[in-house]
């Protein structure tokens, strides 16, 4: 499923706009976004949780030459499901 789509099938079972419906999704999206940013855990109850993972500097190797290269520290977004979630799909 698309973003396109996810509006699409809000719009039609909350009988709303598709204008309203992309503009509902869009601030679900954002907040989520704004809340990893800050570091904080975004918990949806029945869905699963998103949380911010920090990755540690360290040397990889360049496949095709063999080289070696340093990869910076990173964050990155995971997302563990929630039990309803994994009931739904087993």
């Amino acid at each position: 499923m698309t973003k396109a789509e996810l509006i699409e099938s809000v719009a039609s079972k909350v009988d709303l706009p598709r204008a309203t419906s992309e503009r509902a999704v869009n601030t679900l999206f954002d907040d989520i976004v704004a809340a990893l940013k800050q570091g904080e855990k975004v918990n949806i109850s029945g869905f699963g949780t998103f949380a911010v993972s920090t990755r540690k500097a360290r040397t990889g190797r360049n496949p095709k030459t063999g080289e070696s290269i340093e990869i910076s520290a990173s964050r990155a977004a995971k997302f563990k499901p929630g039990k309803t979630l994994k009931d739904a799909l087993n």
